[in-house]
């Protein structure tokens, strides 16, 4: 009998081999790509989380030197109307005790910006170790300075203001370029006799008649005049920019820690209040109304025509038209330090430079207002 033995177990062949090859590389491929994709994921998550660390917005402190009216507009907009936190800013807003005070706060980064007249500033820098605190945007093209006078008291033009009394309240800074006004004009200053009070009796006293003009500020004084009964055509309103004042007016300052940290925060902040200008200027009646809201007390039509004064004699210059708003220019702005200096004594006279820095601005078509 024939015997049969198990058939022996074949070695695979070379094709065989090759496809177990080719599957190993293809699972091998599979799983290296499965875990770089679950590593993006993970790059793409802590990415992401990043980007919303971001987008936390950068807290601000804004002082404004003297409580809020209409003309304080561009600001309110640019809080109420998302503006600022569209420029991925929190702003919050402080009113000081005066323009020394919104200084100091700046200086010390107590606040980051203060609204206050720019004459002052330059005043403040001279003192011997004054912070290096500068102005970035000039929101009043021309200062508000003006002589209020009453037309039934005999001042008509402002040559009549020789042998009559001027009113100066304390503290009001804008009688610091009277004396270049008056020579420039042909006015014997020695003639003009000044009353000093209150600022609170400024208007009572002039429409009691206890004083023939007051100096002040034309949106204010003016008005308020108005408001308080004296018959329109009976006040005489002199503003100093029509008669060869070069002052510019109401400016932004900031802190120089700010600035030199986080300058596209700065920049973000000027772009949200050319962005408030624009709006107050197009619709001042709804500008008005927003205002009216942060005020205590306050009356629309008012504040209205307070909006309607400071918009037309002191933010939209022919100046600002041609050259866009917050800026300044160097020769103008030296010729006003110079009518200063005919009421102040400088220890060093500062340059345009020294005071302004148009670093933040935006380019000219960012600025251009109509």
């Amino acid at each position: 009998m024939k015997q049969t033995y198990p058939a022996q177990q074949l070695a695979p062949g070379p094709d065989v081999i090759a496809m177990r090859v080719n599957q190993t590389i293809a699972a091998l491929c599979f799983l290296a790509s499965l875990i770089g994709l679950l590593a993006l994921g993970c790059f793409g998550t802590s990415e992401s989380r990043a980007a919303g660390e971001t987008r936390q917005p950068i807290p601000i402190q804004l002082s404004f030197d003297r409580p809020i009216d209409a003309s304080a507009a561009p600001f309110v907009l640019a809080s109420s109307r998302g503006l600022f936190g569209a420029e991925g800013l929190a702003v919050t807003t402080h009113i000081a005790s005066g323009w020394p005070d919104a200084i100091a706060r700046v200086a010390a980064g107590d606040s980051d910006f203060a609204v206050v007249d720019i004459n002052v500033l330059i005043r403040f820098r001279d003192k011997s170790g004054a912070p290096p605190v500068k102005a970035v945007f000039v929101l009043f093209n021309k200062a508000p300075y003006a002589i209020i006078a009453r037309k039934s008291r005999g001042v008509r033009a402002l040559f009549d203001l020789e042998g009559k009394t001027l009113g100066v309240a304390e503290g009001d800074f804008s009688i610091w370029f009277w004396p270049a006004l008056a020579r420039q004009n042909g006015i014997k200053i020695a003639t003009v006799k000044q009353a000093k009070f209150s600022p609170a009796v400024r208007e009572p006293m002039l429409s009691a008649g206890q004083v023939d003009a007051v100096n002040g500020f034309s949106y204010l004084a003016g008005v308020n005049l108005r408001d308080r009964g004296v018959p329109a055509d009976d006040l005489a309103v002199f503003r100093y920019a029509d008669y060869g004042c070069e002052a510019y007016g109401f400016a932004l300052i900031v802190n120089p820690a700010l600035a030199a940290a986080k300058p596209e925060a700065v920049k973000g902040f000027l772009r949200a209040v050319i962005a408030g200008a624009h709006l107050a200027i197009k619709e001042p009646a709804r500008a008005v109304d927003e205002v009216i809201g942060r005020m205590d007390g306050g009356s629309r039509e008012l504040e209205l025509e307070r909006l309607r004064a400071v918009i037309s004699d002191n933010i939209l210059t022919s100046e600002v038209k041609r050259n866009g708003i917050g800026g300044i220019d160097p020769a103008r702005f030296e010729r006003s330090i110079d009518q200063m200096a005919e009421d102040f004594k400088f220890q060093k006279r500062p340059s345009a430079a020294d005071i302004f820095d148009d670093s933040f601005l935006p380019p000219l078509g960012g600025r251009l207002i109509n």
